[in-house]
């Protein structure tokens, strides 16, 4: 299957000399929700305002849908739908009007349907006759969401887009996410909601100081990269773990209360039977046992950490 998109040795250099992308190859597969991380100015945002055109790449090739960005403009822009950082709206017009002439932006017929669909599906059709100035952050940022849906673009770039929203209005934009995918929308996302990242994505990418570090289906980075602990709590406290189990690298923790042991997922043997057998024989008893998987966001700092 062609990448929606296809990016191959990008560069982005400024006039200062500044490095903002640092040789970035990635292919977008159609109809994926792809989440872009990283810690602030690593480059997140460059990088989408490349493939939209925004900024100039210094150097590489980006295709949109098979065609080249820079020879094919026109064509690659009309199949892209952008929700910036920036609420850049225009305070005194209603949000009817703004959404409906951003379609027309886009050379689209007007198409009262279509809007009035995608005014209900983010909550705003009982706001459609208010001027955008009276709206709370979090409604600007849904009008938004519908001005880049207004033309039906094939590809939707969210860069931050539940920044300063509730949860429960969070919860609902996942749930249009994740419907626009199945109706063959390709979404790529930035967030600095590392939850949100692990409840929608299908692949994650990791920026660092402009190059990607690591791009991953995020199943299957979570157990590569995911520890998975024993969490033990015992009857009587431990100050010290026996000699005869050192190799076990174990933690005490909640004052010698609970006994941690980490441990490879991908491991044929995870040394779990042995190292109960190992506790009975230095009569070290529990009450209670139960485990803990590594979330994203562990799984992030960790390695945000460790290219430092």
């Amino acid at each position: 299957m062609q990448p929606i998109i296809q990016i191959t040795n990008v560069n982005k250099v400024y006039t200062s000399g500044f490095k903002a992308l640092d040789t970035i190859n990635l292919a977008i597969k159609p109809a994926e929700i792809f989440a872009l991380l990283g810690p602030n100015g690593a480059g997140k945002t460059t990088l989408i305002s490349t493939i939209c055109g925004i900024i100039d790449a210094t150097s590489g090739q980006i295709t949109v849908d098979g065609k080249d960005i820079v020879s094919d403009f026109r064509h690659t822009r009309g199949l892209i739908g952008l929700v910036p950082q920036e609420l850049a709206t225009d305070a005194f017009e209603t949000v009817w009007t703004t959404v409906s002439f951003s379609r027309g932006l886009f050379g689209k017929k007007p198409n009262p349907a279509f809007i009035e669909k995608t005014l209900k599906s983010l909550s705003l059709w009982d706001k459609k006759d208010n001027k955008l100035i009276e709206l709370s952050g979090g409604m600007k940022r849904r009008v938004m969401i519908a001005k880049a849906l207004s033309h039906q673009p094939t590809i939707l770039f969210l860069d931050e887009p539940t920044a300063g929203v509730d949860v429960e209005l969070r919860k609902d934009m996942w749930q249009l996410v994740r419907q626009l995918r199945d109706d063959g929308v390709t979404i790529i996302l930035t967030t600095h909601y590392i939850e949100e990242a692990e409840e929608i994505a299908d692949r994650i990418g990791v920026i660092k100081n402009g190059q990607l570090i690591l791009v991953e289906d995020k199943v299957a980075l979570m157990n590569q990269l995911g520890k998975k602990q024993l969490i033990l709590d015992l009857k009587e406290p431990l100050t010290e773990i026996p000699s005869s189990m050192a190799d076990f690298n174990l933690q005490i923790k909640n004052d010698g209360l609970q006994l941690i042991y980490s441990y490879d997922t991908t491991n044929e043997h995870t040394g779990i039977s042995v190292l109960l057998q190992h506790l009975s024989a230095s009569s070290i008893a529990f009450k209670d046992i139960k485990t803990d998987q590594s979330s994203l966001e562990d799984i992030f700092v960790s390695l945000v950490r460790e290219t430092t």
